[in-house]
C-alpha cells in the first residue's frame, strides 16, 4: 500500500470544537400593544404651510415670465415700428438729397453750368482758363424728357419742378452759342 492511500484510509481525527452557550431570551407574550403616539398638529401645519408657498412662488414666477414675454412682445412691436419710421424717414431725406431735386432747385434759383473752369494761380495772381463768366441760361432741363425720373420726390414738387421749367422754356430765348438743349435722352450720331 502506498503511503497515500494509507492516509486515506486512516480516520482523520479533528479536535472538537467547542460551541458558545446559548442565552435565550424569555419569551413572554405581548398582553397589550404599545401605545401609539399622537402626531403633533404643529408639524402637520408647518408641512401643508411650506407645500403652499412652494405653489404660490410657482405661480408668482410664472405670472412675472407671462408678463416678461408680453412686456418683450410690446417692445419688439415697438422697435419694428420705429424701424419702418426710419425706413421712411431716410427715404424721404434721399429723395431731398437727389440730384434731380438739387438741379431743379438750382435751376429754380438762377443757377447755370458754367462753361470750362478758370483758376487763380497765388504766386502771381494770374488767371488761368476761359475767364469769362457762364451765359444766362443753362443748356441742362433736369426735368426735360431725357431726365431721370425719382421715385422718391412727391408728385407735388415733381409737378411744381416740371410746370416751372415748362414756364421758362415756353418765355427765354435760346442765344445761338449755346448747343441745343438734350431733350430726348443722351444724343447719338445719327446712321442711314
Amino acid at each position: 500500500m502506498s503511503s497515500a492511500t494509507a492516509a486515506a484510509m486512516r480516520p482523520s481525527i479533528q479536535p472538537e470544537k467547542s460551541t458558545p452557550p446559548r442565552t435565550e431570551r424569555p419569551l413572554r407574550p405581548v398582553t397589550a400593544p404599545a401605545p401609539r403616539r399622537r402626531p403633533k398638529l404643529a408639524y402637520a401645519l408647518i408641512a401643508l404651510g411650506g407645500a403652499a408657498a412652494i405653489a404660490v412662488a410657482q405661480i408668482g414666477l410664472s405670472l412675472a415670465i407671462t408678463h416678461d414675454s408680453f412686456v418683450l412682445a410690446d417692445l419688439t412691436s415697438q422697435q419694428r415700428e420705429l424701424n419702418l419710421q426710419t425706413s421712411a424717414l431716410q427715404d424721404d431725406l434721399a429723395g431731398i438729397a437727389s440730384p434731380q431735386l438739387l438741379a431743379t432747385k438750382a435751376a429754380d434759383l438762377g443757377m447755370v453750368v458754367a462753361g470750362s473752369a478758370s483758376y487763380l494761380r497765388l504766386s502771381d495772381a494770374a488767371i488761368l482758363g476761359a475767364n469769362k463768366e457762364a451765359d444766362g441760361r443753362s443748356t441742362i432741363d433736369p426735368t426735360g424728357s431725357g431726365a431721370v425720373q425719382n421715385a422718391l420726390l412727391t408728385d407735388e414738387e415733381a409737378a411744381a419742378a416740371a410746370q416751372e421749367n415748362v414756364g421758362d422754356r415756353a418765355g427765354g430765348a435760346r442765344g445761338p452759342d449755346l448747343p441745343p438743349p438734350i431733350t430726348d435722352g443722351l444724343p447719338s450720331p445719327t446712321t442711314r
